[in-house]
């Protein structure tokens, strides 16, 4: 995870805690987040690069919509990144 951007790692953990979220779905969560639009040119080529990567799956719901769900390495990466996180700061 080390070589992910901070927007690419929030990607990761809102597909994480939600149920196969479609785009629109994981970018009104980081408008929230952010407090801030969040441009579809910016998210999708990074969704892209998380599935090229291997962390992440896309799939089709249908013709128009494709909904995204962490693989286990991605999950790995996660649970990786938040024990090195833990070895700075308590829980």
């Amino acid at each position: 995870m080390y070589d992910l951007t901070g927007f690419q790692r929030d990607l990761l953990y809102v597909i994480a805690g939600l149920d196969e979220p479609h785009g629109l779905a994981i970018k009104d969560e980081l408008e929230e987040y952010y407090e801030k639009e969040v441009h579809h040119g910016r998210l999708y080529p990074n969704l892209d690069t998380l599935v090229e990567k291997g962390l992440v799956e896309k799939g089709q719901r249908d013709r128009r919509t494709n909904y995204y769900t962490l693989t286990r390495r991605g999950q790995r990466e996660i649970d990786a990144r938040s024990d090195w996180e833990t070895q700075y700061v308590e829980h």
